[in-house]
């Protein structure tokens, strides 16, 4: 039986994002049944070589082509004409893929289209109805985008489908492990190279890991940093920033740590990009893991630190909801908004942005730093549990296998296509 083909639209699957990272999961967990395929047009990145390449262990059957954004309709018809895909998946914010749906009578009269969808927040998008509209299934990342999904079109197949991570690399540090002894070893660098009135063995760690970007909060996290630290002590807490300093849709965070006077051992920068082990030494090495961002979808960085055993501080939005609170238990600290503000464009007309209140995030903190080491650890092994029962990763790698398997059977390709007619008939008012 010959193996049936997916074309893939994303981040780089090679990249750290997370919508790399995911695709990287998704492709590989089909690529192991060895009875599909894969082609990734491989955007969101500026390429030095825009040549194909295969990706081992996998040879041609997982083939990666490079392009700018996530492509174009010159693109696409030529890799559908060429590699004669069985299935289209895509996954992102849906704004980058208008030009997509555009053309999707082109492309769902050959094979089906299946989209991981990310939306934020409410209130409901309408506006993407007659997108949702023009695809086969949508699977969403997050309880709020399923909700979401469901009102504004509730006859489109869909699915609640959450990210997930490794976790035998994201993973809690056994004091018996050689990774341990790195992270205590990383820890005590950091503190020795603070001038020495802010060296304090005791001290606690909390680690920021996003892309230095407007709604991520980054400038307003270190600021708040500063403020807090001014009135429970300098030398209490270290804040460990894992970004791009100068991102340029983000702020210049070195020039705010000196304006802020926290570049004596306050605030770290941790700038290069790393492998997902590195990123484990830093969760392991971390108290507490902060997003505040006015808008997450998900939120990938918390759930490895959670996967990691190490609790969140959080906005209350998005997918972050979900991931510090299952409804009963807390596995971190959710900060509600203070403000919900609609905001939009011209592409997007409306969505809440949710902004917590400086109040509220060093209160939080403080709470952070008074918690005893017993209320930690069972906070630490819940956060664990919590990632093991709702984000597993086999679970999120079987569930993905047999969506497919059941798309492809159910809905076919080229010669065998059904269940899709490119007209409809509607009554004129």
């Amino acid at each position: 039986m010959s193996k049936k083909k997916i074309l893939m639209i994303a981040d780089h699957p090679l990249s750290p994002s997370g919508v790399g990272t995911q695709t990287r999961y998704i492709t590989e967990a089909l690529l192991k049944t060895d009875r599909y395929k894969v082609v990734c047009l491989a955007g969101a990145m500026k390429h030095e070589d825009y040549r194909p390449r295969s990706v081992e262990p996998f040879g041609e059957d997982w083939v990666i082509h490079p392009v700018d954004g996530y492509g174009n309709p010159t693109q696409l018809r030529s890799i559908i004409e060429n590699e004669k895909p069985d299935l289209l998946w895509f996954m992102t914010d849906p704004r980058f893929y208008v030009w997509l749906w555009e053309m999707e009578n082109e492309v769902r009269k050959s094979m089906p289209m299946v989209y991981y969808h990310v939306w934020d927040n409410f209130p409901a998008p309408h506006f993407n109805d007659r997108y949702y509209e023009s695809t086969d299934y949508v699977a969403c990342i997050s309880k709020v985008t399923h909700q979401i999904l469901q009102e504004v079109a509730p006859d489109v197949e869909s699915c609640y489908l959450p990210h997930a991570v490794d976790n035998t690399v994201f993973r809690k540090y056994k004091k018996t492990d050689s990774a341990y002894e790195k992270v205590k070893a990383l820890k005590e660098n950091i503190n020795t190279k603070s001038i020495p009135r802010l060296r304090n063995k005791d001290k606690k760690y909390f680690f920021w890991n996003n892309r230095n970007a407007r709604r991520k909060q980054s400038g307003t996290v270190l600021w708040w940093f500063k403020e807090w630290l001014t009135k429970v002590g300098e030398d209490e807490a270290c804040l460990i920033m894992h970004t791009d300093p100068r991102d340029p849709h983000g702020q210049d965070l070195p020039h705010l740590i000196k304006t802020l006077n926290m570049d004596k051992g306050q605030v770290v920068l941790s700038t290069q990009k790393v492998p997902p082990n590195s990123l484990a030494d830093m969760y392991n090495l971390a108290d507490f893991t902060i997003n505040i961002s006015d808008a997450e979808g998900f939120g990938l960085s918390t759930l490895e630190s959670l996967s990691c055993g190490t609790p969140i501080v959080v906005n209350m939005t998005g997918g972050l909801q979900e991931q510090v609170t299952d409804g009963e238990n807390w596995f971190g600290i959710g900060i509600e908004p203070a403000s919900k503000s609609v905001i939009g464009s011209l592409d997007v007309p409306y969505i809440y942005e949710d902004r917590i209140a400086q109040k509220d995030f060093e209160a939080a903190l403080t709470k952070c730093l008074k918690m005893s080491p017993k209320a930690y650890n069972k906070l630490s092994i819940q956060a664990r549990e919590h990632v093991r029962n709702n984000y597993n990763f086999e679970n999120f790698k079987h569930k993905w296998v047999k969506l497919i398997d059941d798309i492809v059977e159910k809905h076919g390709s080229w010669k065998t296509r059904s269940n899709y007619q490119s007209w409809s008939i509607g009554e004129i008012k």
